[in-house]
């Protein structure tokens, strides 16, 4: 009973490992293909973006299709990133440079739309001398389109670009464009903090600001400011607590995106591979019975007889028993997880030769082609979606390993 438990830890064990090597295998090449792109960093700022300084054309920055995410997204000219600056941020943050009347048309909409409120009216039903001079349509913004009130021209505010000044410090040089792709919600609110120390009316001042640009800014931090209850340290620890709730949705939609690609890159290596897990598993029995074998062996009972036998019928044609032993135990069945691979590696046992690569193309498509191996193949695919994380954690699990922290 205890050796047949055995038999059973094994196969797990075994599996476990296969599905991890290559759950890692997976798990890095995607890691690689991020990084080289710096997807990670441009999905962020494209959220950024659509926060800070909101959509062109109602075309948001955020890719709404995986294929955008992975193809149109790290290759397009549109780069959502700020360009890389090695300078420290500015010691002195200078105020948004927003058309003086923009932002007096805001103050009177926003006042407008309380005063609205409170008497019971909703917003927009009013008569149409009260509408006058009320909300900012396309042809009032003219703080966003960067014309003052007396027809010159200004420089439009790029919030994102102000954003990123304030956080140079946590940048390292990688190319042209910043590599940010994790912003420390504390970190966050501090740059906050400093664009409002900016403005001379303090958060209301840069409220309205926000508001006389069309930045959606302003909405999430007036919705900050009102939970607050005006109170300015609560008002920092809202603004944190907001940006942490938006990264962990952030991620949560990146996620979603990258289980597509790992799905695919699971997809072409199991075939590359040709990891039939069914057929693993089979191998990972015999192999342990084959040890059982040498065992009997070892401790004189009738096994030499059936060991014989199998070692004169094997590929390597080896009659005598003991070599057959040295030749197996020399390549467990862990070893030979990657056999009918493409392209198989062979190293051999004693060290005296170089690894040598082989071309098994017409193995590799006879295995491919055969219907018998797919429940394997689909096995393994589905084991891959569960990601490296997981299989390692049960690895650990099962066999008693403790990890560093508690």
């Amino acid at each position: 009973m205890i050796h047949l438990i055995s038999v059973y830890i094994d196969l797990a064990i075994g599996l476990i490992l296969a599905f991890l090597l290559l759950s890692l295998l997976v798990s890095g090449i995607n890691e690689a293909f991020v990084r080289l792109l710096g997807i990670r960093s441009k999905f962020l700022w494209a959220y950024l973006r659509d926060t800070l300084d909101g959509s062109e054309d109602g075309r948001s920055w955020i890719p709404s299709k995986i294929a955008d995410v992975f193809a149109k997204l790290p290759f397009s000219r549109d780069d959502p990133r700020p360009v890389h600056s090695s300078d420290p941020a500015p010691s002195v943050v200078e105020p948004m440079r927003v058309d003086p009347a923009a932002v007096l048309a805001a103050e009177q909409a926003r006042e407008k739309v309380s005063a609205e409120i409170a008497e019971g009216i909703a917003p927009g039903e009013t008569t149409g001398e009260a509408g006058t001079g009320g909300s900012l349509g396309p042809s009032d913004s003219s703080g966003s389109s960067g014309l003052s009130a007396d027809g010159r021209s200004e420089p439009s505010v790029d919030m994102t670009a102000r954003l990123y000044e304030r956080l140079q410090e946590i940048d390292h040089p990688k190319g042209s464009r910043t590599s940010i792709a994790n912003i420390p919600p504390a970190r966050f609110s501090g740059a906050v903090m400093e664009l409002v120390a900016a403005e001379e009316g303090g958060i209301d001042g840069l409220l309205a600001k926000l508001e006389a640009i069309n930045s959606p800014l302003a909405g999430h931090l007036k919705g900050v400011w009102e939970g607050a209850q005006r109170d300015l340290p609560r008002f920092r620890k809202g603004v944190e607590d907001w940006f942490n709730g938006e990264m962990q949705r952030l991620s949560t939609l990146y996620a979603r995106y990258v289980k597509w690609v790992v799905f695919v890159l699971g997809v072409v290596l199991t075939l590359a591979f040709s990891m039939d897990a069914l057929e693993y598993g089979k191998t990972l029995l015999r192999d342990n019975a084959y040890r059982a074998g040498v065992s009997a062996i070892a401790g004189g009972d009738d096994g030499y007889t059936a060991l014989k036998d199998k070692c004169a019928g094997s590929e390597a044609g080896l009659a005598e028993p003991y070599q057959c032993v040295t030749e197996s135990l020399s390549s467990p069945a862990l070893v030979k997880i990657f056999d009918h691979a493409i392209v198989s590696i062979t190293i051999p046992p004693d060290g005296s030769a170089d690894p040598s690569f082989n071309w098994n193309g017409e193995a590799w498509w006879d295995r491919l082609i055969t219907l018998g191996h797919w429940p394997g193949y689909l096995l393994t695919m589905v084991a891959l979606l569960f990601g490296a994380s997981f299989w390692w954690d049960v690895l650990r699990r099962l066999t008693g390993v403790r990890g560093s922290r508690s």
